[in-house]
């Protein structure tokens, strides 16, 4: 595994273009985040198998063991606003701990995948332990969660996939990870640290189109700065530049599908017609040379209420909305709101209030003064429909393997 995470490096610059030119993200962002990603996951977990400790429980006259034993065959199916960085995000956990994997990778981006899988032979990983499948999810992702001989499936992408994951394995009893989908509060408190927390908020909005599932789409900002953030926001967003992934002067690509590209834009229209007033992008962009490319402006909504369609249903582009907010009580309830509960983001340098406040956010994380901060070991995931179980460290690694209790008695 740490041979693979050496290839994975010094593949740098050909694995970028690839994802750029299967996900339309920027090569520089693929540069900087999802490819060396893609080797942290396989160096973090080939060492974190080796602290992967077990437990002793001595009684009067006895003692007890754990043993951690491999599934045997377990499956992973990953989205494709991320495709290296989660593919390897399960791969690595479950080929550490002893299993042999089928991976899909989404059919939309299967390039680095497949590369992936040159630099695992090059690697001399043995045949058969790591075997990819394409295809798409109607009959490979399928196959996967119903086999009786796959152990386990680790999946992430939407909520609605998920259920039908998870609709196929509860019969026969096949334990399942779903990371699923998001619609993430960004709470701004007027004590912020202003200059920090407008840079951080437009990148949380936008990064790689706004297609991680941990965006900050819902923006809810304390009225006595509401107006003054307003205005920053617009400006720098709108000083964003739009256009083609290989020049390093774009921070926004274009969207990974034309369907998807066609959803964003139904969901600026929706918003429109529940009277949302659009500050600033809105529309397609056609960049010279470009014209026919998935291409849209970063936009900012206000004016929406916060149990209307667009602030209730997952976008997944560069689209959010803001909305002022005068108590903690009332930004509460317009936060969990949704029936999802994957992230969220708490500006404030109140220590009390931003401990207060992450105990009652229906979230599995909280981002306090920071945004995609991330420890490999902490566990990953969400709360009602962003998922069930959790990705991450020791998290990981308990659930690509079955605990067994050894009673000796003495």
């Amino acid at each position: 595994m740490n041979k693979i995470a050496d290839l994975i490096e010094a593949n740098l610059e050909r694995l970028a273009i690839a994802e750029s030119l299967d996900n339309g993200k920027p090569i520089w962002l693929a540069k900087k985040v999802d490819i060396p990603r893609a080797s942290s996951n396989m160096r973090f977990f080939a060492q974190a198998i080796t602290q992967f400790a077990t437990q002793a429980h001595e009684m009067n006259s006895a003692i007890n063991y754990t043993l951690r034993e491999p599934l045997g065959v377990v499956g992973t199916i990953s989205p494709w606003n991320l495709p290296l960085y989660l593919f390897t995000w399960k791969v690595a956990p479950a080929l550490a701990a002893g299993n042999c994997v089928i991976a899909k990778p989404s059919e939309v981006t299967p390039m680095t995948a497949y590369l992936l899988s040159e630099i695992c032979i090059e690697a001399g990983l043995p045949a058969g332990v790591f075997n990819i499948v394409h295809g798409d999810g109607l009959k490979v992702g399928a196959e996967i969660a119903k086999h009786a001989k796959i152990k386990a499936v680790s999946f992430t992408g939407s909520t609605r996939v998920g259920a039908e994951i998870a609709k196929v394995a509860a019969p026969v009893f096949k334990k399942v990870s779903l990371e699923m989908g998001g619609k993430n509060p960004n709470i701004i408190f007027a004590d912020c640290d202003y200059d920090k927390m407008l840079r951080t908020t437009v990148q949380s909005s936008f990064a790689n189109q706004g297609q991680i599932c941990l965006c900050g789409s819902r923006i809810f900002i304390e009225r006595p700065i509401y107006e003054k953030f307003k205005k920053d926001f617009v400006a720098k967003t709108s000083a964003l530049k739009v256009g083609h992934p290989s020049d390093d002067t774009s921070k926004l690509g274009a969207v990974v599908s034309k369907p998807h590209y066609e959803k964003v834009l139904s969901y600026i229209e929706l918003a429109k017609e529940e009277g949302g007033n659009i500050l600033t992008g809105g529309h397609a962009i056609h960049p010279e040379g470009y014209e026919e490319g998935w291409y849209i402006a970063p936009t900012i909504i206000e004016g929406l209420p916060h149990d209307c369609r667009t602030n209730q249903e997952e976008i997944f582009g560069p689209v959010v909305t803001i909305m002022p907010f005068d108590t903690e009580e009332e930004v509460l309830t317009y936060a969990n709101s949704t029936v999802y509960g994957l992230s969220s983001t708490l500006w404030t340098e109140n220590l009390s209030r931003a401990h207060r406040m992450a105990k009652q956010i229906d979230a599995g994380i909280v981002w306090i003064n920071t945004w995609l901060l991330r420890d490999l070991r902490t566990p990953f995931g969400g709360v009602k429909n962003s998922g069930v179980g959790r990705e991450g460290g020791f998290e990981a690694l308990r659930f690509f393997t079955e605990p067994k209790n050894v009673c000796i008695q003495y």
